[in-house]
């Protein structure tokens, strides 16, 4: 019997990761299209001082990185956004809006970053008469037919672009150096309407909701959290020294634009760390650096591409979704429905907006996902019979994450283009239709899908 149980059992994860490699991993999962693609549109909003918002948002994104530490420590095994809502508010539908508004959040994500592709496209070529919607629809293409080869190919690709990503930002900021020092970096575009120091403090926090977008990816760390040594002291040590490390490598590049380019004509740029480059470094071929700025941004959308194509596959499989996502291809073994569906949905969604406005949706729909996490921490803490994990804060620290969540989005709404708010909106109406379509009275189903069990 012995025997029988031990032959049965599931070999568990073992803790192999140090402090270094979780950091390692979690500045990976934060360095790519953010950087890439929102320089540009950051100068626009905020003239030189663009590291300002960068700083903003570090903040902004740090205080729900440690929220979700604790839930991590807490929950180790189903520690999701959608669980823990599910867990804190007990709503079906929260969590089902929370979970698909992750999802959702990886669309626009992939759509930003075709978009930024197909500028650089234009820029490489000579393309500008070509139209960005069809120059990102080949981009999509692509990276569709890359999925339904296989999820190992595309991994493969996505280490590959990994270095290529890490070596462009180092490349810009070795030649940038020697400009350090060349132009100011408080100089501000004109302020909104009201005084001086409150027009000042509105850029900096419509510049940070821009640029949280860099940030993005710092809650993959805790997918770790079962493989992590000592991991009430490896988890938060890891993710705050990765934010960090992110911080200091944004600030670098953005001192290094403004410092070889003004930031007016950085504004304009379609491809502004390609023009970082030209002007700093003219040896290098200016190709060469656009291919670059692809690699990475595409590395990027491919991870997002995965993730939500394994998402529709597995909710399909749960009866929360038409069976048709479900379906898997004959020979290739990938859920061809799901990829193909997603490419129509993302095609669509590159089309609604700018690359500010669509980075913009995606930011409005995670800093919506993040007040509630922080919210169901502040929940949970106080709700008697919940676990305590190794690493906790104290309660200060979710409920000004909650605040900053907030505050980001009501600066976001107020101001700027309606395009990004309509995006974000429209797409949490469609979850909550679809929730009221598909998903109604799936008690058990939407359970398994808050804790993040899709393989049923």
């Amino acid at each position: 019997m012995a025997t029988d149980t031990a032959r049965g059992a599931e070999p568990g994860l073992q803790r192999r990761i140090g402090l270094g490699l979780l950091m390692m991993y979690g500045l990976g999962s934060m360095l790519g299209a953010g950087i890439y693609g929102l320089v540009g549109e950051a100068a626009r909003l905020m003239g030189s001082a663009i590291w300002m918002a960068f700083l903003v948002s570090m903040v902004a994104a740090l205080l729900t990185g440690l929220s979700y530490a604790t839930i991590a420590s807490r929950y180790p095994r189903a520690g999701g956004a959608a669980y823990v809502t599910h867990r804190a508010y007990r709503s079906p539908l929260l969590g089902y809006v929370v979970g698909l508004a992750v999802a959702c959040s990886g669309l626009t994500s992939i759509a930003t970053q075709a978009n930024v592709v197909a500028r650089n496209l234009q820029v490489a070529f000579g393309l500008e008469g070509v139209p960005v919607a069809l120059l990102a629809a080949g981009f999509l293409l692509i990276l569709a037919g890359i999925l339904l080869r296989g999820v190992r190919e595309s991994l493969w690709l996505n280490a590959f672009c990994t270095l290529v990503e890490a070596f462009g930002l180092l490349l810009v900021i070795a030649v940038g150096l020697p400009y350090w020092g060349s132009a100011s970096l408080f100089e501000w575009p004109e302020t909104p309407g009201g005084g001086e120091a409150a027009g000042t403090a509105l850029l900096v926090f419509q510049g940070a909701v821009l640029t949280f977008f860099s940030f993005i990816g710092f809650e993959d760390t805790l997918n770790l959290s079962e493989e992590v040594k000592n991991p009430e002291r490896t988890m938060p040590m890891g993710l705050i020294l990765a934010m960090i490390i992110a911080t200091v490598i944004y600030m670098a590049i953005c001192v290094t634009a403004v410092s070889v380019v003004p930031w007016r004509e950085l504004a304009e740029a379609p491809a502004p760390l390609a023009e970082v480059v030209r002007r700093a470094a003219p040896w290098f071929p200016s190709i060469g650096f656009i291919g670059i700025t692809i690699f990475a941004v595409a590395n990027t959308a491919l991870v997002n591409y995965v993730m939500a194509s394994r998402l529709l596959y597995g909710m399909s499989r749960q009866g929360l979704l038409p069976k048709a996502f479900g379906r898997v291809h004959p020979t290739r073994h990938t859920p061809h429905v799901a990829i193909g569906a997603l490419f129509v949905i993302v095609l669509g969604l590159s089309m609604l907006g700018t690359i500010a406005a669509l980075a913009s949706a995606t930011v409005l729909l995670l800093l919506f996902v993040f007040a509630l996490v922080n919210g169901a921490l502040i929940v949970l803490k106080r709700r008697a019979g919940e676990p305590r994990g190794a690493f906790e804060v104290p309660v200060i620290i979710p409920a000004l994450g909650m605040l900053v969540c907030i505050g980001l989005i009501l600066v976001r709404v107020s101001s700027g283009g309606a395009a990004a708010p309509l995006i974000a909106g429209g797409l949490l109406l469609a979850i909550l239709l679809l929730y009221a379509v598909t998903a109604r009275g799936r008690q058990a189903q939407i359970d398994e899908f808050a804790a993040g069990d899709l393989t049923s």
